[in-house]
């Protein structure tokens, strides 16, 4: 699946290959962590609903709140199709507030580079970044470059992160209970602008319809989310992010 091995991201002394590497990297870390948080768990079956179901705004108050709290969580990312600006294929790792001014994160992922999919991991910790490619070792990016790159303070903070597209779900409606893997959820559908998805999603193309499945107990935390955005080609597309070990301590550490 991965084409030609390039080595694009043995990055020391290649100011062009630096550069590509740091706006895939922003891409994949921004992109992913912040829907991330936003989501957890696979399939979605339809489950009967006796009697009404809740309003919609009030459920994505509450699971903006809770949203709020996460300190950490396990997360993957899947692009289905191809979406103009959009360099990550999928992608899959932890996040935490922890471990540095900007909290830390881990995980590997594919994404496009010079038309060739590559496979990349990366580590963020104490305020640095590393890069790996399909050849050769880590390679450490500079504390002020990182910090351009990744920011997972704006993922966390509600007046810039999930919180914010949580409660930014224009005419949201409450469409269905449905079991997600095990978990029963209720399914709220609505649209958000490119201007707050652009804060989840660098590089999106425009805003999108979206769907959160909450769950049904308790603060209704997200179980899973999913953004239609127009493909390539007027191809439909989306991107789904799935979640799961919400609030598990997660330790980084840089590679040796």
């Amino acid at each position: 699946m991965v084409g030609k091995r390039r080595g694009d991201l043995n990055i020391r002394g290649r100011p062009a290959q630096l550069y590509d590497a740091l706006m895939i990297s922003r891409r994949i870390l921004l992109g992913a962590f912040a829907l991330a948080i936003a989501a957890t768990a696979g399939c979605t079956s339809d489950e009967a609903q006796d009697g009404p179901l809740p309003d919609a705004p009030g459920l994505l108050d509450q699971a903006a709140t809770a949203t709020a709290n996460i300190t950490s969580a396990h997360f993957a990312l899947q692009v289905n199709g191809s979406v103009p600006g959009l360099s990550v294929q999928n992608l899959e790792g932890d996040l935490t507030t922890e471990g540095g001014p900007s909290g830390a994160a881990r995980g590997t992922g594919k994404v496009a580079l010079g038309g060739q999919l590559v496979e990349v991991e990366f580590v963020l910790a104490e305020d640095n970044l590393y890069i790996k490619g399909p050849t050769g070792g880590f390679q450490k990016l500079p504390a002020a470059l990182g910090a351009g790159v990744y920011d997972p303070s704006a993922v966390l903070d509600p007046e810039r992160g999930v919180s914010k597209v949580l409660r930014s779900v224009q005419n949201p409606v409450t469409k269905a209970q449905e079991e997600v893997d095990g978990v029963q959820t209720y399914k709220v559908t609505g649209t958000v602008s490119k201007d707050v998805l652009a804060g989840l999603l660098p590089g999106a193309p425009s805003g999108g319809d979206i769907t959160f499945w909450l769950r049904t107990e308790g603060e209704h935390l997200p179980v899973k989310a999913s953004v239609a955005l127009p493909g390539e080609g007027g191809e439909p597309a989306t991107v789904d992010v799935v979640l799961s070990d919400v609030d598990k301590p997660v330790t980084v550490t840089p590679p040796a």
